[in-house]
């Protein structure tokens, strides 16, 4: 018997990859274990040392209503100002229009 030719070979052996390499993928991904969405690698921390997400809303929320009483004050503030300002010149306009008079 002969033994086949590099060209006969060829052929054979580019069919026998050509399945052989969607078995492999096949099999390496039923074999790996799946990564969750929730598993990132290198960055778990456990759940007792990570504060909750309430915990989170809550320390937003304080600081949002700090920064409201805040602008609150400073508005109101302002407000007083101008509203003296204002008393203040039409007393004045009052005053120099008497004593025109």
């Amino acid at each position: 018997r002969e033994a086949p030719s590099p060209k006969m070979l060829a052929p054979c052996l580019l069919r026998r990859a050509v399945l052989a390499v969607p078995l492999v993928f096949v099999l390496a991904v039923l074999v790996t274990e799946p990564v969750r969405a929730d598993q990132e690698a290198g960055t778990a921390i456990p759940a007792e040392s990570r504060p909750c997400v309430d915990c989170h809303a809550f320390e937003f929320m304080q600081r949002a209503l700090q920064d409201l009483k805040k602008t609150a004050y400073n508005l109101d503030t302002r407000t007083e100002t101008l509203l003296l300002q204002v008393e203040k010149r039409n007393l004045c306009d009052c005053v120099a229009a008497n004593l025109l008079n």
